[in-house]
């Protein structure tokens, strides 16, 4: 008897990129796209609605910041599997991901060459590991004592430290993240502090060398 073909959500806000993963999976007798969203609230929609055994998240959407959105997601809808599928470098978000509930990390340019193996995986019950993803969680057990100061941060201090680092005030940012310029001061006190820095352009410096948000 065949199987019923693994249904899929992509969410992901550029509608090119939707495209052009349905042409990728559209190769495929196994997997079928059973929705798509274009941002935050539209993917908890539908991992709520329950049609989707695997979703394709994206971390950059224009409403919400893609943790934010996965850690949600795997409070209300755990039996959803859900694969992170973005632009940005592993050893960025890669970690937090998974500890977000994630059960895998995959990047764009890798898409073609592995994606329908990481849904397939992933749909099975199984976690999709990369070879880059593997050596960065192999480096946070072996060196947990060694980690970069950025990787001390919470994600939402990570995630303000990125805002600061592309040049936006810190009313810009409380703006951006719907929350109160006190917090956001706050926040950045914790980063400046816990980075052993003094003010945002150390920590701009410290970003562009680093290579964040890129």
């Amino acid at each position: 008897m065949r199987k019923k073909p693994i249904p899929v959500l992509i969410i992901d806000d550029h509608a090119i990129v939707r495209e052009g993963l349905k042409r990728i999976l559209a190769d495929t007798d196994d997997i079928v796209v059973a929705g798509e969203g274009e941002n935050g609230l539209e993917a908890i929609r539908l991992a709520r609605e329950g049609n989707g055994k695997v979703m394709l998240l994206d971390i950059t959407m224009p409403d919400r910041n893609g943790i934010d959105v996965l850690k949600q997601i795997h409070r209300e809808v755990p039996q959803l599997a859900v694969l992170i599928l973005t632009m940005h470098r592993e050893d960025q978000y890669a970690v937090r991901s998974m500890k977000a509930g994630a059960v895998g990390y995959l990047n764009k340019q890798s898409a073609s060459t592995e994606l329908v193996k990481a849904i397939r995986e992933v749909s099975a019950g199984r976690k999709y590991i990369s070879t880059e993803l593997a050596q960065i969680l192999a480096a946070h057990i072996t060196e947990d004592t060694q980690r970069a100061p950025h990787e001390t941060l919470s994600d939402r201090e990570f995630q303000t430290l990125l805002l600061i680092a592309s040049g936006k005030s810190v009313t810009d940012i409380a703006a951006e993240l719907a929350l109160s310029v006190k917090t956001v001061s706050e926040y950045r006190s914790r980063i400046l502090s816990k980075m052993g820095m003094k003010n945002n352009s150390e920590l701009m410096h410290y970003a562009i060398t680093h290579k964040l948000g890129e």
